[in-house]
């Protein structure tokens, strides 16, 4: 894999200098940082052998210094559709027949400085932001949202309206991350930060984000995220939607008032991996 440290250098240097409108030579820098991010051979998070995560904030920074320095230009469609943003950051063109993926027609869209992995399948309308990525044999369905600098891990199901929140500031925040062979129920959430560790099942209607509460049936604790850590949901994990009593308030009670959470009920098992298991067929 090339080595990208020099060109980081150069981001982190002209995101630091505010240059706004640098002209050609920073446009050149953002095309090649582009360029980068969309080959895989740098990404906004990567995966240590002990599995923890860890961020890159250089990432975060060239896309900033990449809206910094465009400009809004009209981008129409041959149907006619009238679409304007940022110049550098248009919709991606993918040389999908040479990595076995397929974007099926009908309004989706993955924007420059996005990678899409082999044997992805993209069913519409759904959208990947730029500095996302996406590994290999995922299916993104109907609806569904891969926010800026989400990670997404191979063989992942995100199901119709599934949304995965995005991150670019600040700098340092760590984004969602979904890791292998996780499935995202329909309507799922995932925002601010979560970590989906591998071969969990997130029930359709679930919602996590930085304040939601975990409530782990099967280990009796309760998961959270804190200063230090995001909310972490572990391997294997099978989570459905859930409410809680409000507490503090006798009126609540009174009125049997509840608020929503998240509930492990069991761990992932033969039988859920049946239900659970992506038709090669399909892609």
């Amino acid at each position: 894999m090339a080595d990208h440290s020099a060109m980081l250098t150069e981001i982190e240097e002209a995101y630091e200098a505010g240059v706004r409108d640098g002209g050609a030579e920073v446009r050149a820098l953002v095309e090649r940082f582009l360029a980068a991010l969309e080959a895989g051979e740098i990404r906004a998070a990567s995966r240590g052998d002990a599995g923890a995560w860890s961020v890159n904030p250089a990432v975060k920074k060239g896309i900033l210094v990449a809206f910094r320095n465009g400009t809004i230009a009209p981008m129409d469609t041959a149907d006619g559709w009238p679409f304007a943003d940022k110049d550098n950051l248009p919709v991606q063109r993918i040389a999908l027949a040479e990595r076995g993926s397929r974007i099926v027609p009908g309004g989706s869209s993955v924007r420059r400085g996005a990678y899409l992995g082999r044997s992805v399948t993209c069913m519409p309308p759904m959208y990947v932001n730029v500095g996302a990525w996406v590994g290999d044999g995922t299916m993104v369905d109907s609806h569904a949202l891969v926010g800026s600098c989400a990670q997404i891990g191979e063989r992942v199901h995100l199901s119709a309206a599934a949304q995965i929140g995005g991150v670019l500031e600040p700098i340092g925040q760590r984004p969602v991350i979904i890791e292998d062979d996780v499935l995202v129920g329909g309507g799922v959430g995932v925002y601010e930060g979560t970590l989906v560790r591998e071969r969990a099942v997130l029930g359709a209607g679930v919602v996590l984000t930085a304040s939601t509460p975990v409530y782990d049936l099967v280990e009796e604790r309760v998961l959270k995220a804190t200063g230090d850590a995001p909310l972490e949901i572990p391997a294997g994990a099978v989570v459905v939607p859930g409410t809680r009593p409000v507490g503090g308030s006798t009126w609540a009670a009174t009125l049997g008032l509840q608020v929503a959470c998240a509930l492990i009920v069991k761990v992932r098992d033969e039988r859920t991996d049946l239900r659970a298991a992506l038709e090669g067929d399909l892609r």
